[in-house]
């Protein structure tokens, strides 16, 4: 048991960083199709972004106030997404506002295209984070150690917040009753956007710990991560939050351990292997609530 350990801990380590980062981007999902019961095809590339915003800011000011523009940069563009593609199809059918998703999806990837010329931008080395440490022989970095921790507080911040703020109690009687909660005066509009604020500002604070490993940016960075933290969603039963969060670390884990096998070429396969599995067995998720169709 001893030697297993040993030899696969930087894999375990590994594993629960980017589970912990696949959950950040999760949350974003599964709060979004709480809500509005969209998939936000978008949100991955929103992620990209963040990370392609730092690479630009950190070049030309000192990264701590760099890291601070990067968050609102990401909260503002979720915002002006949400605004812009989302509401005035507010009472379309959902496969239009599916598709605008997706076309704003492709948008976001095009821009960075435009700006990078297509070409990996390296990502800076954010101090701390950057830094190697040895656990039990193991030497890893910083970041692989303080994922999981600002992950859990966060989703224990955001639990809080939305169970016990007047904000978090309307996202909660929207998520339940659209038509009802407009009814009693909620100004759905505003709930809406800071939805989707907070889980760009997630995926802001996922993008910072996840470049600080995978160290270069490209327009697609987000396509993949963003797939995993979906899958994640759903296999957690998309909608709730904790759910979300076992989800993208059992993905995060599960992945890594693989490659530690000496599998990497099915690492990716694995989670959507899991993703048909979790459709096929019990598609709400682990979490989710058995839907009631009203007579």
């Amino acid at each position: 048991m001893s030697g297993f350990l040993e030899a696969n801990l930087p894999y375990i380590l590994a594993g629960i960083s980017v589970g912990g980062q696949y959950a950040l981007i999760a949350i974003g999902y599964t709060m979004v199709y709480g809500i509005l019961r969209l998939i936000n095809f978008a949100h991955g590339d929103v992620f990209m972004v963040a990370g392609l915003v730092m690479v630009y800011t950190s070049a030309s000011m000192p990264m701590v106030l760099a890291i601070p523009v990067v968050i609102l940069a990401t909260v503002i563009l979720g915002f002006a997404i949400e605004r812009v593609a989302y509401m005035p199809l507010r009472s379309a059918p959902r496969m239009s506002v599916m598709i605008s998703a997706i076309g704003v999806s492709y948008l976001l990837q095009n821009c960075a295209l435009y700006f990078t010329g297509g070409l990996p931008k390296v990502y800076p080395e954010i101090p701390l984070l950057s830094n190697s440490v040895t656990i039990f022989g193991a030497t890893t970095k910083v970041v692989t150690l303080i994922t999981p921790v600002i992950t859990l507080v966060l989703v224990i911040a955001l639990v809080t917040f939305i169970n016990k703020t007047k904000l978090g109690m309307a996202m909660r009687a929207v998520s339940k009753d659209f038509e009802t909660s407009q009814l009693m005066g909620i100004r759905i509009n505003n709930v809406i956007s800071a939805t989707f604020m907070i889980g760009c500002f997630l995926a802001a604070i996922g993008s910072l710990l996840y470049f600080s490993n995978y160290t270069s940016v490209i327009p697609t960075s987000g396509g993949m991560p963003g797939l995993k933290a979906f899958v994640a969603a759903v296999f957690g039963g998309i909608g709730s939050i904790p759910g979300a969060v076992i989800g993208a670390f059992v993905i995060g884990i599960c992945e890594n351990i693989i490659k530690g096998m000496g599998l990497t070429t099915f690492s990716d396969a694995f989670t959507f292997v899991l993703l048909i599995v979790i459709l096929l067995v019990k598609p709400t998720g682990i979490f989710g609530e058995k839907a009631t169709d009203k007579v």
